[in-house]
């Protein structure tokens, strides 16, 4: 299974006229992605659904779109994103229960329609992830929210992600600065990757550093999760901050300075024992640093994409390219 991006659609929802704007993007999202006029159907009703309540509940926000590939073929991803007062989820999925003085089948609708729905609510607002497939699409447990710079249509970031039996090798690219040059960049080192993802982690930069030799170059990490050995192994050159999570603990993983395809002075693969069950997070220097996963219960139960979507909304520098990517290991386990 190979897994690359596309950037992330994102549509503000703050009158009545952009939930049509966003049902018409999910649509035509869908029919791109090959839906039937059925599947694409009820993508446009689940991005209608989860853009009016946005209106409804939050007062504004925002709908991130995208198309994702899955094992047995594509999915519409639609995640609603406000700072509102939050809601009781367990509530607000009966029809019939109401916040708003309607008729109350919002998230039920949204949930019947979906094949993956998500939600995490508190004082800080509320995200709510679905995802929309055909019959016979398996969803994996993994999130990437992927954005370029405010008035740039070329994003600087890329990602890649493999998995083969118990095995995932993982990419986050940073191409040196933004715009269509370090697009280029981060290109270059992704089809190189894409092309042999279970090299050995050094093997694979060095492949990396030589290929966008010439290029702008950029920040580069790749981590590679062994399921039988538990074990992950971590390269990483320049600013692409990587954590280990779990419940009970969360590891900051080593990268050395410099810049593939540049300079550098070292290169090397560090192994984190004990890495099962835990999450992978990627991240390129448009989220903050200092947030911590424990200032908000529970968030880590919830699927990866709920996870970088609320990263996003709260650490987002709003100043660069910014790519997240979260992946539940345990996905390795087949």
């Amino acid at each position: 299974m190979n897994i690359g991006g596309s950037l992330t659609d994102v549509i503000v929802i703050e009158e009545e006229s952009q939930i049509g704007q966003a049902r018409r993007c999910a649509k035509q999202l869908a029919e791109m992605a090959g839906f039937d006029q059925n599947d694409a159907g009820r993508a446009a009703l689940v991005a209608t659904e989860l853009t009016s309540n946005i209106r409804k509940h939050a007062g504004g926000g925002e709908l991130h779109c995208r198309v994702l590939v899955l094992p047995g073929g594509n999915c519409v991803e639609l995640v609603a994103i406000d700072r509102g007062p939050g809601f009781d989820l367990h509530r607000c999925l009966r029809d019939g229960y109401s916040t708003g003085g309607t008729q109350g089948e919002g998230l039920g609708s949204i949930s019947r329609q979906s094949q993956l729905l998500d939600v995490f609510a508190d004082e800080r607002g509320a995200v709510v992830l679905a995802r929309v497939c055909p019959a016979g699409v398996k969803d994996v447990r993994f999130g990437i929210n992927q954005h370029a710079l405010k008035g740039e249509t070329a994003c600087g970031d890329t990602w890649q992600f493999s998995v083969s039996g118990k095995k995932l090798s993982a990419l986050v690219i940073d191409g040196l600065g933004h715009g269509e040059e370090a697009e280029a960049a981060a290109r270059a080192g992704r089809e190189i990757f894409a092309a042999r993802p279970f090299d050995s982690p050094d093997a694979l930069m060095a492949a990396l550093h030589r290929g966008m030799t010439g290029t702008r170059g950029g920040a580069a990490a790749i981590a590679q999760y062994e399921g039988d050995s538990g074990n992950l192994q971590f390269s990483g050159i320049g600013n692409i901050g990587a954590r280990l999570l779990s419940p009970v603990n969360s590891r900051g993983l080593v990268s050395y300075p410099g810049i593939v395809g540049g300079q550098f002075r070292k290169m090397n693969t560090f192994v984190y024992p004990e890495a099962s069950g835990q999450l992978l997070l990627m991240y390129s220097d448009g989220l903050q640093t200092r947030w911590d996963i424990n200032d908000y219960p529970g968030l880590l139960l919830q699927h990866p994409a709920t996870i970088t979507a609320v990263l996003h909304r709260d650490f987002c520098r709003g100043r660069d390219d910014v790519t997240i990517m979260a992946i539940d290991l345990e996905l390795a386990h087949g």
